[in-house]
């Protein structure tokens, strides 16, 4: 059944999917990495979809990476006592 706590629990799970993505590691085996965003733009014109999407999965990572933690423990001590 579709619930609110499904729905919340669907959203942590992707937000932990996009902390644990490493750039060099992975990222850049398929064009991504640090290097491929860095490029300079000129004054007005809008960076790339690809860019715009590396430094929004860059940001998630920094502001993220310790409520996560928190929300991690709080899904798990909810699923062990509820089921």
């Amino acid at each position: 059944m579709f619930t609110l706590w499904s729905l919340i629990e669907a959203s942590l799970l992707c937000l932990n999917a996009v902390c644990i993505l490493h750039e060099e590691r992975f990222l850049a085996k398929f064009g991504w990495g640090a290097s491929s965003a860095a490029q300079v733009h000129g004054f007005g014109e809008s960076p790339s979809v690809k860019a715009q999407v590396l430094n929004l999965v860059r940001s998630i990572r920094t502001v993220a990476k310790i409520p996560l933690i928190f929300l991690n423990l709080v899904a798990i001590i909810f699923k062990l006592l509820l089921g």
